[in-house]
Formats: C-alpha cells, structure tokens, sequence
C-alpha cells in the first residue's frame, strides 16, 4: 500500500522565549494541516508526536487542544532527526494498513539550559564523546568545528567555503515567511560573525528555536496529494567511530547509507531530484552532506557551494527553506518543517521561492546519538505544472 502527504502545516519558527506555549503551537500547525488535507481532527485514527525537551506523555497533552477523541498517541524522541521518525510512523502505520489517516507532529519549546553543557556519565552520545574526547562547549557545535577542520585539512576546504553556505541559506530565506531570520548576509559579515568553535561563526550555526509542524499521511491518493515514494532511517555503524574521524562522528557513514538505499529502492539517481531540504544545523554539515549523498565527491563540498550548483539556476535546490541555519531548528519540528516545505515546493505552492519544475523531493534529517532520516517525496501531474 502507498502513503501520501494529503496536508501540512507549520507555525512561525521564533526566538525562544516568547508567550507561546507547545499546547498552542501544536494546535496551530496540526488545523492547519488538516484543513489543508480537507480533513478533520475526527478522520485521524493514530497520531505520532515528537519533541525532545518536553516531559513523557507531552504529545498527549499537545493534541488535547485539538481534540479528544481517544486515539492511540505515540510519543517520538530521536534527538534532532525526532520529526521525520514521526513521519516514518505515520508512514509505517499507513503502509500497513493499521489506518487510513495518521498524523504526525513535531514541536519543540527549546532553552538555552537544556543546550548548554557537556553530558557526563552515560548520555546519548557517549560514544560519541569517547571517539573525539577533549569535548569543549557547546558540545555540538564543537563536534561540527571538528569536522570542518578535517574536511579543511584533507581536502583544502576553506573557511569562505563553509560561509558560503549560509550566505546562501540565508538569502534563501529571505523568501521565507515562515522563517527565524528573514536577513541576507555578505560574505565578510558571516566571516566575521561571533566565533561559536573553531571556524564556525554564528551565522553558520542553527539557533535556539521555537515552532512546531505537522503532517497528514494518507493511504488514498487525492488531487494535492504527495507520495512518500521511500524512506529510510540509519542508525550509526561501527563505521561511526573507527578512526577517530570527527565527519565520521558526526552522521556521514549514516547519511551515505540512507541515501543510497533511498534512490536505489526507488530506482533514480540523485541527479534526477529537483529539490533538497538537509540538515544543515552548520555549515559544515551541508558540505558533508553534499559528499555523503553523492551531489559531489568526497572533498568536493566546497567546490560544489562556489559552483552555485546548490541554489536556484544550479542542479539542485537546496534549503530553499533557508534550511536550518536560517529557518530555525526545533529540534522535534524540524523533520517536519522539511516534509512542509517539500511538499510545497511539489506543489508548486512555494511562492518567491519556488524551484520550477520540482518533481522529486529529498529531506535528510540527522540526529547525533545517532540517527539519519532520508525520504524521497514525489509531485503528481497536478504539482507545480507551468512553473
């Protein structure tokens, strides 16, 4: 049986610390994406949730806002990839033929206590932690400035390289009205930027966010609907941490792997897919992530980002969402805010930033501790025709 996204929905992703709450922020994106799928809160038979920083049972309490109505809610927790592994729950729940209708949310209320610090004793990236120890903080963004460095001394990468893609992702968001930061940056503004770790500058990194986003998958075609053509999640192989590798750490093994059984169970080649929506929570994640799922050869990240192969008039579109760095990350939101974004741009609902003729879709959602989501989206005959 197939699955296809039938509506989705996203709110503003914002500052933390505004008057908002999850409860509120759920329901907001969850009307909008049943009203999008021409559906009501009644028709959903199972619903999955994610977030990461919210207490246990928090997607009950997310959807009583919504509605009462008795269905089976799971609540998801996979770190940073948590929303698109509610998307494969829902998927997983459709295909199978366990219901017609399932939701899949992900939100997040995120704060600076909870992001701050090195984990002690044994956390979800302990391994992780042993494999490049000396861990400084805030310990992502030294694990990324840890690859940047690698990927710089292996393969020449400079640091203008790593800028590039956020000037890019930023610039694409000015396009973005769902978007954090709405603010194009030069070069030497990004280059200059606080510095976070290492060669990363503020403007390379994801922020502290908050929002929420939403999903309708559906076992029967209609006319908007988009299909979830294949999906993968990779967890992290002995490959992860044999060689003391920082990109290896950091998901690139995972990211190859996903990717690799996506298009191949789907029988296309990554030359075929129109638009991209990846993980960039640095800017050295997307250079990674270009190698890992095959745009470029390995060490040809930077060259690819100078190319202009990666934005609009190039071979692909990615992050015309302004990606992570620009749109925000929630870290429960995020996977979904991916799929709402696709499913736009399938569409051809994507307003000033459109990418014409968009067909074929990719997401990559990853997660340190460790897991990677890459699902293939593709149009119908009624999405973005004429564009």
């Amino acid at each position: 049986m197939r699955a296809y996204v039938a509506g989705v929905g996203m709110t503003p992703f914002t500052r933390i610390g505004g008057d908002t709450t999850y409860p509120r922020m759920v329901a907001e994106a969850v009307r909008h994406a049943l009203a999008d799928a021409g559906l009501g809160y009644g028709d959903v038979q199972r619903a999955a949730v994610g977030y990461v920083f919210q207490p246990s049972t928090a997607g009950q309490r997310a959807l009583y806002d919504v509605g009462l109505t008795g269905i089976p809610v799971v609540n998801v927790n996979n770190n940073c990839a948590t929303g698109s592994t509610a998307l494969m729950l829902a998927r997983e729940w459709v295909q199978s033929g366990v219901a017609d209708v399932a939701l899949a949310v992900g939100f997040e209320q995120m704060t600076r206590e909870a992001m701050a610090g090195r984990p002690t004793g044994v956390s979800t990236i302990d391994a992780h932690l042993a494999a490049l120890p000396g861990a400084g903080t805030p310990v992502t963004a030294w694990f990324f400035a840890r690859a940047a460095e690698e990927h710089m001394r292996r393969h020449g990468t400079t640091v203008e390289d790593l800028a590039r893609v956020a000037v890019k992702n930023h610039e694409h968001s000015t396009r973005n009205p769902l978007a954090q930061f709405r603010r194009a940056f030069t070069l030497d503004e990004v280059l200059a930027d606080k510095t976070v770790s290492g060669p990363l500058t503020r403007t390379q990194c994801s922020p502290l966010s908050d929002g929420a986003a939403a999903a309708v998958v559906v076992s029967e075609r209609t006319a908007r609907a988009v299909e979830i053509v294949s999906q993968r999640m990779v967890t992290d192989t002995a490959e992860s941490f044999a060689g003391g590798s920082a990109i290896a750490v950091v998901g690139a093994p995972m990211t190859r792997r996903a990717t690799a059984e996506v298009l191949a169970d789907a029988g296309v080649g990554i030359d075929d897919i129109d638009v991209i929506e990846l993980h960039d929570c640095f800017s050295i994640n997307e250079l990674l992530t270009y190698e890992a799922m095959g745009l470029c050869p390995e060490g040809g990240g930077g060259e690819l980002v100078r190319s202009g192969a990666t934005t609009y008039g190039g071979t692909w579109v990615v992050n015309p969402s302004g990606g992570l760095i620009s749109k925000g990350h929630p870290l429960g939101a995020t996977g979904l805010a991916q799929c709402a974004e696709l499913v736009w741009q399938l569409r051809g609902e994507a307003g000033d930033r459109q990418v014409p003729g968009a067909r074929l879709a990719l997401a990559h959602n990853l997660g340190l501790g460790g897991a990677c989501v890459v699902t293939l989206f593709r149009g119908g005959s009624h999405g973005n025709a004429g564009t």
